[in-house]
This record gives structure tokens, sequence and C-alpha cells, in this order.
């Protein structure tokens, strides 16, 4: 004690000075940081006359809900070495700033790739001008229109950055209308005369050739859906939002987004997300002749948990491995890892990667249909080729529309353990979604991913069911918020379709995917394969949180493959009985 400085002190303050003095050596011997003890001493001597309202004054302050302070954003690369933003959000908490939370968010899904050199710099440079304009979008708007804000209120703050995403589209869309009225008043171009055309020679038709029959025109493909530039500032501050207030929260993320989802109510009971486990690639990206199967993808019984679906997956893997080791020494085959974290295998007949498969589960002692089901992600707004209008299922052969019904019809009798088609159709083909619907959902899911329409589109119409489908795979990319999710989670459960979270194609390492997966009640997460690690880390993320919810006794169990029969529009759904029981699936 300074005694130069109490001697100035009159003896009722400096007894309280001696009193509090001593609380604060009791505390501090019992845990209590010396910040209090410091803090006191800075209390007492700058205001001795009222030494009580400055204590509880300073104890109120510390005492305050963590509010946003800033937020700090940064260039950064994803896991398959494309640049994106990670977002940090800074809380004010007992006066001091503490780093929350941090989002790195993919921006890999807002421009899709192309094998054509051209195209592939265009999206590109595309990339990079959303990752800048989002950069200045957070440092010149979005931090100071969120300080102050409570992290805990996600409706509230997924609201304004709505809001400003809406001013910044309308703002884009004038931008574009007045150019286009610009475009129209230039005046036109001078004509240039026509060069005569050569005469050419008629041929006859030869005897015996049969005139080319001719195909229905297909529906021509939608407009791309535009995405403005710098929306992905949107969506990853939301999360990083939800990642702080479940910290505020002192909870797990995955909860803190189910209280989010039930208005702060948690059911006693949840059940994990399936996983997808990606097996092979076999889709038009490999050199073999194969374009169909972009993804053939393992699905376990409904009774293993994370950790027992990860083993068997792992083993079938290396047993997958060395199968295609054998084909590279007896052909020509190109084996590499798929940013999409599996085996990239060249195949050149539509049965040859599940053959592959059925070979390695032989091997395991492992029974397709029964102790592993099969998925297709077929991608076929990739296959599409318009001047012939057929889908271009294998190099030089081509299927109508009406043909891949077919096709997929036959596929799923010669191979039944296939229980899920993922984008079989392009989304304008209504009328065959709805032949396939008729005929196939007795059997399997037929799930709508890059056929579907974005999750604000689902919003605004409050129509999930474009196409005709019963299942969807949702992703969070671009503009989408946590609310944006949730709330089209609980559209799509309201009409008793399936609902999967999926990862995109560029991820990076933020694991957050799981956490919102489970919150949400997910019953599917596509998360790709095992073998790269920002897929890994997703997969790692699911252990952990099977294992916290089993000791926090809120596991419950998965319900059982079950399928929606579409014999017409107004016939109820019914269970059908094509599968086994869930105690079989276990047996």
């Amino acid at each position: 004690m300074d005694y130069r400085r109490t001697c100035r002190i009159p003896a009722a303050a400096r007894q309280l000075y001696e009193l509090k003095h001593r609380a604060a050596e009791y505390y501090r011997s019992n845990g209590v940081p010396r910040r209090i003890e410091e803090a006191l001493n800075v209390i007492f001597f700058s205001n001795p006359d009222d030494v009580y309202g400055a204590l509880a004054n300073w104890f109120s302050e510390i005492s305050k809900t963590p509010v946003i302070s800033r937020m700090t954003v940064k260039k950064v690369l994803d896991g398959t070495g494309q640049s994106t933003i990670q977002v940090e959000i800074l809380c004010t908490v007992q006066n001091n700033e503490k780093s929350m939370s941090s989002v790195v968010m993919s921006a890999g899904s807002e421009w899709t790739d192309s094998i054509i050199s051209d195209a592939a710099e265009t999206n590109e440079r595309k990339r990079e001008q959303s990752v800048e304009i989002a950069l200045k979008w957070i440092k010149d708007d979005l931090d100071p229109l969120l300080t102050g804000a409570l992290p805990t209120e996600q409706l509230k703050i997924d609201q304004l950055l709505s809001n400003y995403f809406i001013e910044k589209l309308e703002k884009d869309q004038a931008r574009k209308k007045k150019e286009r009225e610009e475009r129209v008043n230039e005046p036109p171009p001078p004509l240039v005369p026509a060069k005569p055309a050569t005469p050419t020679k008629k041929r006859k038709n030869s005897k015996g050739k049969k005139s080319p029959i001719l195909q229905k025109p297909i529906p021509p493909a939608e407009p791309a859906e535009p995405v403005l530039k710098g929306s992905i500032a949107i969506g990853a501050i939301s999360l990083a939002v939800a990642k702080a207030g479940a910290i505020v929260n002192k909870t797990p993320l995955y909860l803190h987004v189910a209280s989010l989802k039930h208005k702060q109510q948690i059911a006693r009971k949840m059940a994990m997300p399936l996983p997808l486990v990606t097996l092979l690639s076999c889709g038009k990206t490999t050199s073999g002749k194969l374009n169909l199967m972009k993804e053939v993808i393992g699905i376990p019984p409904t009774g293993l948990t994370i950790r027992e679906s990860i083993d068997v997956f792992m083993a079938l893997q290396k047993e997958i491995a060395v199968l295609t080791d054998k084909l590279i020494k007896a052909g020509p085959v190109v084996k590499i890892v798929s940013s999409l974290g599996c085996l990239a295998v060249a195949c050149d007949r539509l049965e040859q990667p599940l053959d592959i498969i059925q070979e390695a589960c032989n091997h395991l002692n492992l029974e397709l249909g029964r102790n592993i089901k099969l998925a297709i992600n077929c991608a076929a707004h990739e296959l599409m080729d318009y001047t012939k209008g057929q889908y271009e299922v294998i190099n030089g052969n081509f299927r109508s529309p009406d043909e891949m019904v077919d096709m997929y019809v036959d596929l799923i009798t010669r191979y039944p353990s296939i229980i899920a088609l993922i984008d079989p159709l392009r989304k304008e083909d209504q009328e065959q979604w709805n032949n396939i619907c008729n005929t196939l959902s007795s059997k399997c899911y037929l799930v709508a991913e890059a056929a579907s329409k974005t999750i604000v589109k689902h919003l605004k119409s409050q129509n999930p069911s474009i196409p005709r489908s019963n299942g969807l795979v949702l992703k969070h990319i671009d503009e989408t918020t946590i609310s944006d999710l949730i709330e089209v989670f609980q559209l799509v459960e309201g009409e008793n379709m399936i609902t999967i979270i999926g990862s995109m194609e560029e991820e990076s390492s933020e694991d957050s995917l799981a956490d919102v997966a489970v919150g949400l009640e997910a019953r599917f997460i596509k998360l790709g394969g095992l073998i790269r690690g920002e897929r890994a880390t997703k997969y790692n993320r699911l252990l952990v949180i099977e294992e916290e919810m089993r000791e926090r006794e809120i596991l419950g169990k998965r319900r059982k493959h079950t399928f929606p029969y579409y014999a017409d529009k107004s016939q109820t759904s019914l269970e059908s009985n094509s599968m086994p029981s869930e105690e079989a699936e276990e047996g």
C-alpha cells in the first residue's frame, strides 16, 4: 500500500479501501484474476466519494451480453487452391475485445468449371472479382452495419444481411437494364454485302438407307440463374455469426442451430444424418468413355453409427484402390484423386463401376444391397448435347429423354442395390421427371441437386417440388443465410421430401457444415469421399458430434428408408414394402 497516497484519504474511506484490498487479496488467493484487484484500485482512487456507484457501473459493464465490435476479412485459399474469403467476428466481452469465430467459405460453387480453357479462364476471373467485391462489401458496409449487434440475434442479423443483398441486387439489375437500353439506342453497324453462296449439288438418297428418325424436340435450357458477385460475403457472415452466437450461449453449434430451428425448444432426441460417401467418380471429366456416373455413392445401413460407417467405407475404398490398380495394369486406364475426395476412374461401360464395387464388397464379405446400398449422381445437365437434343451417356452413345427413363428402369432392375438417383435428368425435362417418378419412386429416392432451384427461389415460390422429385440436395452458398436454410428445410419437410445437406465441389477445410446438417436434422449429408483433407475434416467433426450427443443422451435412432409412391399427383404417399425392414438391415 502506498502510504503517501492513503494518508491524504479520509479515515472512513481509508478503512473502506483496506476492506476492499483484503477482499481482493482473498479472491485472488482463490483464483480470481488480478485484473479485478487492479480495477478496484482504479475505481477507488478515481471515485473516492462514490466508490459504490463506480463499482456498480463497472460490474454492470463487464456483465453485459457480448456484442459484435467489428469484423475482419481477408482473402485465403480453399481446399483446392482457389481464392475465397475468411470472415472473423470480434466481440466486446467484459470490456475486452475478443475473437469469437472465424469462417472460411468456398467461393468455388459460384462459377462452374469448364474443361474448355477459355471458359475456365473466364470463370477464374469471375471468381477473383467476386472475392474482391466480397472483401469490399464487408470492409466498407457490412462491418459498420453489424457493429453493436448481438451475435445471439441470428434472425435479426440475417434480415439485415438479406436487406443489404437485395439493395445491391436491385442496383445491379438497374445498371444492366440501363446498359441494355444504351445498346438498343446505338446506331447499327454498317451492313457488309454477303458473298454469294456456292451452289451445291443435291445428293440423292441411296437405295436401302433409312431417313433419319425425327426426335421429339427437347425444352431449351433455362437461362443460368445469375449470381451477384460478392454474394459469398452474406453466407459467410451469417455462418460466422451463428458460430459466435453458439460460443456466447456456451453451446455447440449444432445445438445452437437446432434451437434456432425450433425457436429455442430442442427435441429430446436428435438423429445423426446418414453419410453419403462417394466411392468412385466416372463422369465426363475422366478419360474413359462413360459420362453418366459423376459419383457412385455408398449408403450405409441406417443402424450403423458414423464411426462404423466410416470404418466400412475406408475398408471398401482400399479394396477398390487395389482393384483399379489391376485395371491400370490390364489396359490404358487412368486413375486420379478427384476434387470430390474419391478415386476418378476411366470406365467404358455403364455397368463397370458398379461391378468394381460389387467385387470389392465380395472380397470384404459385404452384401451389396444389404450391408451397403448405392446412389448414383448422374449429373444429367452435363451430358446434354444441344445440337443433337440428346444425352451423351457414353461417348458416341446418345439417348433421348424418354430413352433415359427406360435406361434407369433397366439399371435399377438389374442393380436393386441402387436406392437413389441424383439429377437423373435436366430440370427442364418436366415430362420425363414425372414419368420417372411414376415408375421408380416406389423403389428409390429421386433427388434434385443441380436440377433444383436455388434456396432463395424455393422460398419465393414456396414450392420445392420443381422438378417433381422426392428429395433435394441443399447447400449453404452465396447469399444463403442460416435463417434461409432453416426456412427451406421446414418447407421441404412439410412436403414429406427427404432433406440432404450437400458440400460444394470446391470445398474449404471449414467443418461447420457437419454442425449445420445435424442442427437442421437433415436425413442425409453428402460430403464426397474420404480421401481429401477438406472432406475428412467434416467427417471427423461428425464423429465428435455423435460422441457428444451420446454423452448428452440426446442421440436418437434414424428413420428407415421409405419411398413415397407417385402413381399420379392426386394420390397420397404410401410407404413402400420393397425395402427390407430396419431389423433385417442391421442383421
